[in-house]
């Protein structure tokens, strides 16, 4: 056993989500079902592919707008 183990130990964080997830149960589900709504998308390949041949490439000096200077 270490020496310095502090046993049982939990964080404020982890205390204050375990007694959320307690008053709330349905709380994981909520939050799967707004990913999905938001972010887990089909990714459509054929658009994917026409944004990336409509990229432009980037010049290697950015704020520059002239060449040389006046």
């Amino acid at each position: 056993m270490p020496f310095f183990r502090r046993p049982d130990y939990q964080s404020d964080a982890t205390q204050f989500i375990d007694q959320l997830k307690a008053a709330k149960p349905t709380l994981e589900q909520e939050q799967r079902q707004g990913r999905a709504l938001l972010w887990d998308r089909p990714v459509d390949a054929e658009f994917q592919a026409q944004a990336q041949a409509a990229r432009v490439a980037q010049k290697p000096y950015v704020y520059q707008t002239e060449s040389g200077l006046k």
